[in-house]
């Protein structure tokens, strides 16, 4: 039996001080985040809260610590007083933020060198920001069909008790809906939940039940529908407001993925049950451990993907951890929308200093505040445990370090590890990696521990070498802005496709490196067994991540368009996906206002993607950005339906008994039906050729009017080399109504030199522009 994992790894603003919560978990929380959406959720009432103590300028003479404050809270709380009562401290003034009832308060207000009690009050604070940067803020237009469209989300389950699964505001679930909860307990968010394990072999670590024993689960399920969460952070990192991108749907979550991971049969057993329960979209975030490329219908995602399409559900699949090298995609099939990971404009830094005075920056998500002034610095390869050498300990893996020799330590060590793979590290006191992967996923660790460049780590090696006395000190981790955003990272897997080289993998790309959303607190945040902090956010990165944007972008469009198939909805999210709109030299209507099912749209600016920074181009992010306001008016689409994908498969060489039994029907290959996979009706185009080969390929397309009843489209292919011509007949299409259909071609002819030449073909009538990647690629 395959064992398949979850798609998402562990994984804005400058440094100033913020005030911010800290989530205490699954124990009774006293204060925490306030749920935002009036209609969705009440405010809470809280006995204490959280306070800003400011008390000036530090004296001249005294260097800050935080054992300062700690004693200023201590006078304060006396034996009520808990560590986890202060919250931060600031370093450039003398002041912090404490947990605080009323008369606390009043009794810190008149200390002495106390200035000011502050409330932490509401501010215009940044949104948690991946929605934000795709250009889908908050106050966005939604239809009143968003509350009975219900997401299913095949993965490890949820953690029902956290702000992101509140029901106030929610009535009772859609008539429609025919699921129910095993061993859990519903409410009008989470409609249905159910768990899966075919054999019923579990480990000591499992719930048996739908409860998320994780975190990824309700990472995903938050981001695809989660309500609005103010002040949601990770320990004062990330704060904003945590929201998914269709907080009005339901959830229906299948919990397939265990301690040991996830099995084909459950998958499969989920697609089936979400089906029969009625779900609208499907969101799986999972995929194989290794690069498999199984024909479609012995890839459990294709098969219950196909049977979700029949019945019309779009299935959303994140798409592999597997990148960066070409053909690292495992599911594939043109059913479903496979969704590739891209960055945000806010990044996790964390600053290292050397004994010497040295600075570097890296990259990690630290939620830890140095407790000294300095630790003694050591190389990894200098201290290997018994049965280990340098050549093992210079990793820092777990138990290869001589725990005599790190503890106490900040360690350097060769390459970067995953944190399950370093555990605590031998009692090491931080980690310092130096590789040559770029800096761009920030990682949690059990232990302080910071991602640094090659380079970077080369000075610290010569640093430990020129002294006897080395140290250094990892400073908590604070945001900045990452200028390259939005770009495909390494971790996402690339096309083109193996199965059927002439179908465009992924299909769509979205935010999917960093994200803070919600979490399980019985799951360490580290991943680390024996992890003490827990929390009800997290942030971590995948494809995994990616995916549920896109759910929730899917969800968005049939909110307002709640007839349209699953191929029109994967249509309207590829047409209007964001790529090199400034090198195309086109206006893609955004900054327009639109008016469609009565509200005025404003066509939010997404932020494109570029093949200057993703040499693999439409390989490594498919049609390019998300653009979920936008996919709502496409202008035109083009769909598809079970009986074009079986003259697909015939053309591919599936028997009419293969194909009867899959469908179920009177399914039959015959000469009329063999479809060329030039013909199916994709919004993408894709040929695979030998390199400086002439060919000439025809393409056959039918697109549908969705934008204005009387329209005139003209086709516009963008750049691409002269050894190349184009060609589409007509170049002009004339619509009088909605929903008309007409047909065209397109033809590429000529040969290529490079590994790989992009284009597009726009449709555009003035108002709406559907634009669809072309790709032609040696093979």
């Amino acid at each position: 039996m395959r064992i398949y994992s979850l798609n998402g790894t562990i994984s804005t603003a400058d440094q100033t001080p913020k005030v911010f919560i800290q989530f205490l978990g699954y124990k009774k929380v006293r204060q925490g985040c306030v749920p935002s959406h009036p209609l969705l959720v009440k405010r809470e009432k809280y006995v204490w809260s959280t306070t800003l103590i400011y008390m000036g300028e530090y004296p001249k003479s005294m260097e800050f610590t935080e054992s300062l404050h700690t004693s200023v809270v201590q006078k304060v709380l006396g034996s009520k007083f808990a560590p986890d009562i202060l919250l931060y401290s600031y370093k450039s003034f003398n002041g912090f933020v404490a947990r605080l009832t009323k008369k606390e308060s009043a009794r810190m207000k008149g200390m002495h060198g106390v200035v000011s009690i502050i409330p932490n009050r509401v501010h215009n604070i940044q949104t948690s920001r991946s929605w934000d940067f795709i250009g889908f803020p908050e106050n966005v237009p939604r239809t009143n069909i968003e509350s009975n469209t219900i997401v299913g989300v095949i993965d490890s389950g949820i953690w029902t008790n956290t702000y992101s699964f509140i029901d106030t505001g929610f009535g009772p679930p859609p008539q429609k809906w025919k699921g129910t909860c095993y061993n859990f307990t519903c409410n009008n968010k989470i409609i249905g939940a159910k768990y899966f394990r075919i054999g019923g072999v579990f480990s000591s670590e499992d719930i048996i039940s739908p409860t998320d024993t994780s975190g990824h689960g309700s990472h995903c399920a938050s981001t695809a529908a989660g309500i609005h969460v103010r002040n949601a952070n990770l320990f004062g990192l990330g704060l904003g407001t945590a929201r998914g991108g269709a907080p009005l749907a339901r959830i229906a979550v299948y919990k397939v993925c265990w301690t040991r991971g996830c099995n084909g049969a459950d998958i499969l057993a989920a697609f089936d049950e979400a089906i029969v329960d009625g779900v609208d979209i499907l969101s799986a975030s999972l995929g194989p451990t290794v690069v498999v490329h199984a024909p479609y219908f012995q890839d459990v995602f294709a098969i219950g993907a196909f049977h979700a399409m029949k019945r019309g559900i779009l299935t959303s699949k994140s798409a592999d951890n597997l990148g960066p090298n070409p053909f690292t995609m495992s599911n594939v099939a043109p059913w479903f929308i496979s969704v590739a990971a891209t960055t945000i404009d806010r990044k996790f830094f964390t600053t290292l200093q050397l004994g010497n005075g040295q600075i570097f920056q890296g990259v990690s998500v630290n939620t830890f505040t140095p407790t000294q002034r300095g630790y003694h610095l050591i190389y990894g390869g200098d201290a290997p445990a018994a049965g280990h050498d340098s050549s093992t300990s210079r990793f820092c893996r777990e138990n290869s370090l001589n725990g005599a020799l790190v503890s106490g330590k900040i360690v350097l060590c060769d390459g970067y590890s995953h944190s399950s793979r370093v555990g605590f590290a031998s009692g090491a006191a931080g980690l310092i990696f130096r590789s040559t992967l770029p800096l761009v996923v920030a990682d949690i660790f059990a232990l302080p521990a910071v991602h640094i460049t090659a380079s970077d780590g080369n000075l610290v090696y010569s640093y430990i070498k020129s002294t006897s006395t080395p140290a250094a000190i990892i400073y908590r981790s604070h945001e900045g802005k990452d200028p390259l955003a939005p770009f495909v990272p390494r971790f996402s897997s690339r096309g083109p496709n193996k199965v059927t080289p002439d179908i465009l993998k992924p299909d769509i790309a979205a935010p999917g490196v960093d994200i803070l959303a919600a979490w399980s607190p019985i799951s360490p945040i580290s991943s680390v067994k024996g992890e003490t902090r827990i929390s009800n956010f997290s942030i971590i990165s995948g494809t995994s991540m990616a995916c549920p944007h896109v759910t929730a972008a899917a969800v968005y469009v049939k909110s307002f368009h709640p007839n349209w198939s699953p191929a029109v909805l994967k249509s309207a999210l590829m047409t209007t996906g964001v790529k090199n709109v400034g090198e195309m030299g086109l206006n893609i209507s955004v900054g327009k206002t639109l008016c469609i099912a009565n509200f005025d749209l404003l066509l939010f600016t997404a932020t494109p993607l570029s093949s200057a920074l993703n040499t693999d181009a439409e390989f490594a992010y498919g049609a390019g950005q998300i653009n979920p306001v936008k996919a709502i008016t496409p202008g035109l689409v083009y769909d598809a339906d079970q009986y074009d994908y079986v003259k697909f498969l015939c053309g591919q060489g599936y028997s009419s008994s293969l194909l009867q039994i899959i469908t179920g029907d009177n399914s039959t290959c015959t000469a009329a039906n063999i479809g060329s996979v030039f013909n199916l009706n994709l919004p993408s185009f894709a040929l695979a050729t030998a390199r400086n080969s002439h060919t000439s390929v025809t393409f056959g397309r039918t697109v549908t009017n969705v934008g204005s009843a009387t329209s005139r489209y003209r086709a516009i292919i963008s750049t691409h080399p002269s050894s190349l011509n184009i060609q589409v007949v007509p170049d002009v299409l004339v619509f009088s109504s909605l929903g008309q259909k007409l047909s065209f071609t397109l033809k590429i002819e000529g040969s290529i030199n490079a590994d790989i030449v992009s284009s597009s073909l726009i449709w555009d009538d003035g108002t709406f522009q559907a634009r669809s990647p072309i790709v032609v690629y040696v093979s």
